[in-house]
């Protein structure tokens, strides 16, 4: 941790802070926006090593110690000592199902609402589930973390536990919060951030209608429907070779496809759609350098073309795609103020499309495999990709309200097949609505109404 005396100050919350503020006010009693993440390490594993590197990490990672409190001047933040993490040790080896109690631990774990005023935030856990076998836990809360920040603690880790073994640290200590938090006040107070502003009033101007969202509705975070369609052991292959050979990378290619697909039903009287996107928001940031929460959401309009082939729709919505980039700092919060959304209210983000192509840590001489056990509220469909920044791994995880079960039916049969299609070496120049409507053969799924590995909806452990 950055150097912080007991009566650290109390910090501003960020835009993207202060929303899980008012979500947490509405549902105290809700773990909506935990997120939770699993490393399973197998191999010849330096136990003492791995809980030396993540007690490091602990005192380093000033969001890990993070308190929240609300006053007359609205809510605060501060890095407290005495909230940096434990590093608690379970060795499971005498359960007969070890893997399944400490399954069922992490579950509970999940479950329990977090209390952003009164409780410890974060969790780290190294469990023991066989002689050379063991899963490491970290817990925080959306408001502290986002799945870039988690991918940074499992590298500085790795990277800790590699020098613990004598080797050089591939990923230096980490930088102060408040240096994220002083560059953020300096971005919104600049020309750059009028600028961005512009053109997202611009681009909405003649743009379809936002759909917005009550965050105090009962339902809120809510999505009862699950599914993780098989994958094809050659997608990511495909993916690959097709995006090399059109000069595009794989992921903003697999986000296009997907988008295509979403809006394939499009036509003259409905002629755009505005799909959510993710965005790291990290590039040319000292937050390239911090865990915390970053992470923007905006939308990408997607629009159709009678007659398009596949290679004008990649082409032309690529360079929409690269101009949300370009202006994807300014937050979506603020954009919501722009339109005019009142204290409870924010867009409701579906379609979303998410891509996270995040490599697991990697400890010496040892294989590890990461998941992600829970990542926030999911609104109406959502579809995630998930693997290694190279596509190995690759997997499809897709999660709806009841309101949105003809597209989660459709998710399961059509999707991949359309995307498999769509990296075929002649249609790139074939019609994309030739592509989105062929007769698509169905692919095997396993529905799961209860969380499986990788869960990106943490709301969903309530039930269980």
């Amino acid at each position: 941790m950055s150097a912080q005396p007991h009566s650290a100050p109390w910090l501003d919350l960020t835009l993207a802070q202060f929303d899980f503020w008012e979500e947490f006010r509405l549902h105290p009693d809700r773990p909506l926006s935990t997120i939770a993440h699993c490393t399973s390490i197998a191999g010849p594993l330096n136990e003492a090593a791995l809980i030396g590197a993540l007690k490091q990490v602990a005192q380093e990672t000033d969001v890990l110690a993070l308190r929240f409190h609300d006053g007359p001047d609205g809510p605060r933040q501060q890095i407290d000592p005495a909230r940096i993490p434990v590093v608690h040790y379970h060795d499971l080896t005498s359960e007969t199902d070890p893997v399944a109690v400490g399954r069922m631990m992490m579950e509970a774990d999940i479950a329990k609402p977090i209390d952003l005023e009164h409780d410890q935030i974060s969790a780290l856990w190294v469990l023991k589930v066989e002689g050379n076998r063991w899963l490491w836990y970290l817990r925080g809360h959306h408001i502290m973390l986002d799945g870039y920040g988690v991918s940074l603690i499992e590298r500085r880790t790795a990277a800790l536990y590699g020098q613990a073994l004598g080797e050089p640290a591939d990923l230096g200590a980490f930088q102060p919060f408040h240096r994220y938090l002083d560059e953020e006040t300096s971005y919104r107070n600049s020309p750059h951030h009028t600028r961005n502003g512009d053109h997202w009033q611009q681009t909405l101007k003649d743009g379809p209608d936002l759909t917005v969202l009550e965050k105090g509705d009962e339902d809120y975070g809510c999505s009862s429907l699950s599914a993780a369609p098989d994958l094809p052991p050659e997608l990511p292959t495909l993916l690959r070779q097709t995006a090399e050979n059109h000069d595009i990378g794989w992921p903003d290619l697999l986000t296009l496809l997907s988008a295509a697909w979403l809006a394939r039903d499009l036509d003259a009287s409905d002629p755009n759609l505005p799909i959510w996107l993710p965005y790291m928001s990290r590039f040319g940031s000292i937050s390239t350098e911090i865990p915390a929460l970053v992470v923007n959401i905006l939308p990408l309009i997607v629009t159709k073309i009678a007659g398009e082939t596949l290679r004008d729709y990649l082409v032309r919505m690529g360079k929409v795609l690269r101009k949300l980039r370009r202006n994807g700092r300014y937050r979506v919060e603020q954009l919501a103020a722009d339109h005019g959304l009142k204290e409870g209210q924010r867009f409701f983000f579906s379609p979303l499309i998410n891509v996270t192509p995040f490599d697991p840590p990697r400890f010496t001489g040892c294989t590890a495999e990461s998941e992600v056990l829970a990542a926030g509220p999911g609104d109406g469909f959502n579809l995630t990709w998930g693997s290694a920044s190279n596509a190995d791994g690759l997997g499809l995880w897709i999660d709806a309200d009841p309101a949105s079960k003809d597209q989660f039916t459709a998710g399961n049969t059509d999707l991949v097949p359309f995307i498999i299609r769509a990296c075929a070496a002649t249609a790139y120049n074939t019609p994309l609505d030739e592509l989105l409507h062929h007769d698509a053969s169905v692919v095997t799924t396993t529905t799961h109404n209860k969380p499986t590995p990788m869960r990106p909806i943490a709301g969903r452990l309530e039930d269980t």
